[in-house]
C-alpha cells in the first residue's frame, strides 16, 4: 500500500574518528529533513535554508535519483515526485551531508512505497551508493557504527555512545571535496603504519564498547590518512597534536574534512579553553571557522507519515526543531 506523504529527519555523521578509516562512524545531533510525495504534475524539488545553492532541482537531484532506485527495487512506479528538503548539515565539510541525503531519500522513498525493503537492504544500497558504509551506517542506525564493506556486502555493529561523550566541532568557512581529500592519500603505505592503525582502531572500538573513555587519547591516533590531508587544512596538525592537552579526549579530522572534531567528557571544566584553542589556532593560520557543541545522535531516521490535505507548510512542520 502506497503512502500519501512522508517526512524523514536524518542525523549528520562523522567518519573515521581518527584511525578507523572508512570503517568507524558516529551519528551527530545535526539534522536534515526530507519530505516526499507523489506529484500530481511534473517533479518539483524545493530546497530551504542556506548553503544549498547549486544543488539541482530537477531529476538529476541525488534525492530524486536515489528514490527511483528504491522504486525500481520495490517494483513500483512513481516517476513524478514533490520533494522538499531543509538541512542544518553544512555541505562538503566532512559531516556526512551526502550520506544523510542518501539515507533520507532511501527511507522516505521506501516508506512512500509502503516499506517493502528491509533496513538491511537500505544499508546495502546506501553503502554501494556512498562507496563506503561509515557515514551512511551512522545516519541509518544512530550511535557509533563499526562497519566493513567488501564491495558486495556491508556488515556493521552498533555501539551505544557513553552518556558522558560530547562532541565539539570546528567548521572552517571553506569547502573541501571528498575527491580532493582522497587524492591527497598515498597509493602505498609502510607495514608499520598499517599495523599502527589496526591497533589504534581496535583499541578505540574497545574503548567505546567498554565505556573506557580514558583510553580515547591513546587510541584516537592515526598514520593512515590525517598526516597526508593536514596540508589541506592549515592548523590541523597543531590541533591534532595539542587538543588533548587543552581538554579534549581526542581529536580528528571529521571524514574528509575540513571540519575538525574533538571528543570531550561532558563534565569537563575545560570546554571554553578547548573551544578558544580551536578557533585561535585556525585563525592564526588564516582560517575563519565556527564551533558547534553536539551530542552523539542515538537514533537513526525519524519517519512521519501524513495524509494529503494537512495544514501548514513544510518549514512549519520542521521549524520547531531547526537550530537557530
Amino acid at each position: 500500500m502506497l503512502n500519501s506523504q512522508v517526512l524523514v529527519k536524518v542525523p549528520a555523521s562523522t567518519a573515521n574518528l581518527g584511525p578507523g578509516f572508512d570503517t568507524l562512524g558516529m551519528a551527530l545531533s545535526l539534522y536534515a529533513w526530507i519530505e516526499m510525495e507523489a506529484a500530481d504534475g511534473e517533479t518539483a524539488i524545493e530546497l530551504y535554508g542556506d548553503g544549498l545553492e547549486g544543488i539541482p532541482t530537477d531529476k538529476t537531484n541525488l534525492i530524486y535519483k536515489v528514490a527511483q532506485l528504491v522504486f525500481e527495487e520495490a517494483g513500483v512506479q512513481i516517476p513524478e515526485l514533490r520533494i522538499a528538503m531543509y538541512s542544518d548539515i553544512p555541505l562538503t565539510r566532512g559531516l556526512g551531508s551526502s550520506a544523510s541525503a542518501i539515507v533520507g531519500a532511501l527511507v522516505a522513498a521506501n516508506a512512500l512505497a509502503g516499506s517493502p525493503l528491509s533496513e538491511d537492504k537500505l544499508f546495502q544500497m546506501a553503502s554501494a551508493l556512498e562507496g563506503h558504509p561509515d557515514n551512511v551506517g551512522a545516519s541509518l542506525f544512530g550511535g557509533i557504527v563499526v562497519s566493513a564493506w567488501d564491495g558486495v556486502r556491508a556488515e556493521k555493529v552498533r555501539i551505544a555512545p557513553h552518556r558522558n561523550l560530547e562532541v565539539l566541532v570546528a567548521i572552517p568557512s571553506f569547502q573541501l571535496s571528498t575527491e580532493k581529500a582522497r587524492h591527497a592519500l598515498p597509493s602505498k603505505l609502510e607495514m608499520k603504519d598499517a599495523v599502527y592503525n589496526v591497533a589504534s582502531s581496535s583499541l578505540l572500538v574497545a574503548a567505546f564498547a567498554s565505556g573506557q573513555l580514558e583510553l580515547i587519547p591513546f587510541a584516537m591516533r592515526d598514520k593512515l590518512h590525517q598526516p597526508y590531508r593536514a596540508p589541506l587544512v592549515p592548523g590541523m596538525s597543531e590541533i591534532l597534536e595539542q587538543a588533548t592537552s587543552r581538554g579534549a579526549l581526542g581529536a580528528a579530522l571529521s571524514g574528509a574534512g575540513p571540519t575538525l572534531l574533538t571528543l570531550v567528557d561532558r563534565g569537563s571544566s575545560r570546554k571554553a579553553e578547548l573551544e578558544a584553542f580551536l578557533l585561535q589556532t585556525l585563525e592564526k593560520h588564516g582560517i575563519q571557522a565556527r564551533t558547534m557543541w553536539l551530542s552523539p545522535a542515538l537514533n537513526g531516521p525519524e519517519l512521519s507519515i501524513v495524509g494529503r490535505g494537512h495544514s501548514g507548510s513544510f518549514m512549519e512542520r520542521v521549524k520547531g526543531e531547526v537550530k537557530a
